[in-house]
């Protein structure tokens, strides 16, 4: 194709953000060079690590999928990704290995080079190759950094036509050891496993996204683009994404290919300096930059101070501002929702509070609920009952594993969220005394009665939500137990307006004290 050829980088999914970060850089070493919104979803958040440029060949991306569903490795994948080390290091990576609690195997010998195999905290397998290679920019310890990738390993059940098709993209026959076939270029390798009758992969965490492949300029895409039309490959689509323009096909093993450029580079928005140490997103998405902030999931470099997690019966998520007071907003999304949904209005709202957002465990058609219902407006009363006392159990454990205030503790939910809020203060009204419930209405039976003295509840309704017949009855409820009960109606549907934002934050205001801290 071109004189240009070896791996550009490769991208990978993630479940649990601050351990790849803990990983990727506080133990391998490589350097965060840009920490981005996604550019096919800007609510999803994309890591590079690499070099000290990130420079192309260096490169391994991660898409966070924060609790995300496991995916499984299998045919049609990037099984394997490798990284080559200095030839005599493999002795102190096994001491550091051990010592961090990082599982490995070997060293052992792959087509004569020395390798240790590694797992990341996703399962991923990553390997350590000796092998005498420069980096291109070196970054952290001369003596053990990995210096580029070395190989990748791809999963096939049409080896013949997935070797082929690799060798586009300036690749030459090497040597087959069993079933599996070298295909190298001047840096680095591509060992394509033939294994024939073996499960197909599924996307998840866990997972390869994609290999991307180099490319010298925007003309050897176009280039490449012609080519792989008049093939009749896979269809092929080409992007900007700032950093490098892109190319992307399917081999005929089902392997996602990219072909990049080699620049702009990551140097475009960030001096080189201080690459990665904010949060960018894509062009057209500036205008909501600051709610993309506040839903995509925090993390702390290693070294910094960090929120610890803590094993709770729900999925759940921080969002800590710059400077926060001593008020914690917990938010309960809506059907099909998450645990990040209500954070911009919550920022919104309170822009000090420290936001816990939880997501709900019951599913409908893969959506996330927090309790089941058999028809719109019929109920599961046994699973609304022990999903609010796995809930009340959950808060209990929060405030005390987090040290949150519990004296100021605010309970924001919408729709589904706010249902099951209400019916968690009818059935222990000790774990919420504060609550901003947006369209709800009453899904227990019968709601029985509640000590709900000093209890503070600001219910907001839709003047034409199809499904508020039944708020006011919700409303009188709360009056009855002793609540303070501050009812508005705005001219709304079911979904929120500005309306709800603007009651709401002068609510939280006068009630909770913001700003007191």
């Amino acid at each position: 194709m071109s004189s240009t050829a070896g791996i550009h980088h490769v991208t990978l999914i993630t479940r649990h953000v601050q351990a790849n970060v803990d990983f990727y850089v506080g133990f391998l070493g490589l350097r965060l060079v840009k920490r981005t919104g996604g550019y096919e979803d800007a609510l999803q958040l994309h890591l590079f690590y690499g070099d000290r440029l990130g420079s192309p060949g260096s490169l391994v991306t991660f898409l966070v999928w924060e609790d995300g569903a496991p995916g499984r490795v299998g045919t049609g994948q990037v099984a394997e990704i490798a990284f080559a080390v200095p030839p005599d290091s493999l002795g102190e990576w096994m001491t550091r290995a051990l010592r961090a609690g990082v599982p490995f195997e070997g060293p052992a010998r792959e087509f004569g080079e020395p390798v240790l195999r590694l797992k990341d905290p996703d399962g991923i397998i990553v390997k350590l190759v000796g092998a005498d290679l420069a980096a291109a920019h070196p970054w952290g310890d001369e003596a053990l950094a990995p210096r580029r990738l070395r190989a990748v390993t791809i999963l096939t059940e049409t080896p013949e036509e997935t070797t082929a098709f690799v060798g586009r993209f300036g690749y030459r026959p090497g040597p087959r050891i069993e079933n599996t076939t070298r295909m190298v270029s001047d840096t680095d390798a591509v060992d394509i496993r033939d294994v024939s009758g073996y499960v197909p992969g599924i996307p998840g965490t866990g997972t390869a996204d994609h290999v991307a492949f180099r490319a010298p300029d925007v003309a050897g895409v176009r280039v490449e683009e012609l080519a792989l039309s008049r093939l009749n490959s896979s269809a092929t689509n080409v992007h900007d994404r700032k950093y490098f323009t892109s190319l992307y096909v399917r081999e005929p093993g089902g392997t996602l290919f990219e072909l990049a450029t080699d620049g702009p580079g990551f140097t475009v928005d960030e001096d080189a300096k201080h690459l990665g140490e904010k949060l960018l997103v894509p062009p057209g998405d500036k205008e909501r930059a600051q709610d993309i902030a506040v839903m995509l999931p925090q993390f702390s470099m290693p070294g910094e101070p960090r929120m610890a997690p803590r094993d709770l019966p729900f999925v759940h998520r921080f969002h800590v501002p710059d400077d926060p007071d001593d008020n914690t907003i917990v938010l309960l999304h809506g059907s099909g929702g998450n645990e990040a949904d209500l954070m911009p209005l919550a920022r919104r709202i309170a822009p000090r509070a420290t936001l816990l957002g939880v997501r709900g465990r019951s599913h409908e058609e893969g959506n996330a609920r927090w309790f089941r219902r058999f028809t719109a407006t019929r109920f599961d009363q046994a699973d609304i009952r022990a999903e609010a006392e796995a809930f009340a159990a959950f808060v209990e454990g929060a405030v005390a594993a987090y040290r949150l205030d519990a004296a100021r503790l605010t309970f924001l939910g919408h729709s589904n969220g706010a249902n099951f809020a209400a019916a968690v203060v009818a059935l222990y009204p000790e774990v919420i005394r504060r609550a901003m419930l947006l369209r709800a209405i009453p899904v227990l039976e019968e709601l029985p009665p509640a000590g709900l003295e000093g209890a503070k509840v600001l219910m907001l309704a839709g003047s034409r939500d199809p499904f508020g017949k039944n708020a006011p009855g919700l409303a009188e409820w709360f009056r009855a137990c002793g609540a303070e009960l501050d009812l508005r109606t705005v001219d709304a549907g079911h979904d929120l307006v500005p309306a709800d934002e603007a009651l709401a934050r002068q609510w939280f205001t006068q009630e909770s004290g913001e700003g007191h801290g």
